[in-house]
């Protein structure tokens, strides 16, 4: 059973070919932390990591974000973070939505440079960090309309 708007998990991916970062998010705080990111080759990951994954937190609905040039046109890796997220809802029968992703590598290495200088701007987290940037952005987006 699904819960209602308001009060939905939600499971965010930052979608790139060497590494996926994931955030977990819970829309009743408006709040995400990150998940340690997937290794992806040529952008998939091990499909049984996503699984556990699922499994661990029952997300009500998967964000995924999309990565657009700056003027808004999708690019190569627009169309192939939209074939993740539709093989994801294919395998495992999850709700997908998608969320304009621009800046947040930027604004990712930004925070963890904040807290932990350059040693904490490790590829892993900088994704993981996006992805919880991307739910964010989606729940800001909820509250707009």
């Amino acid at each position: 059973m699904t819960k209602p708007e308001g009060q939905r998990t939600i499971l965010g991916f930052d979608y790139g070919t060497k590494s996926i970062g994931v955030a977990i998010g819970q829309e009743i705080t408006g709040t995400a932390s990150p998940e340690a990111a997937l290794p992806a080759n040529d952008g998939v990951p091990n499909w049984q990591q996503v699984e556990v994954l699922l499994k661990q937190w029952q997300p009500d609905l998967l964000v995924i974000g999309l990565p657009l040039n700056m003027d808004g046109t999708e690019q190569e890796l627009t169309k192939r973070a939209k074939k993740f997220g539709n093989r994801l809802h294919g395998r495992f029968g999850y709700p997908v939505a998608w969320q304009d992703e621009r800046l947040t590598t930027v604004d990712a290495k930004a925070r963890l440079f904040e807290f932990g200088g350059y040693k904490a701007l490790t590829k892993g987290k900088v994704d993981s960090v996006s992805a919880v940037l991307i739910i964010e952005s989606y729940f800001e987006n909820l509250w707009r309309e």
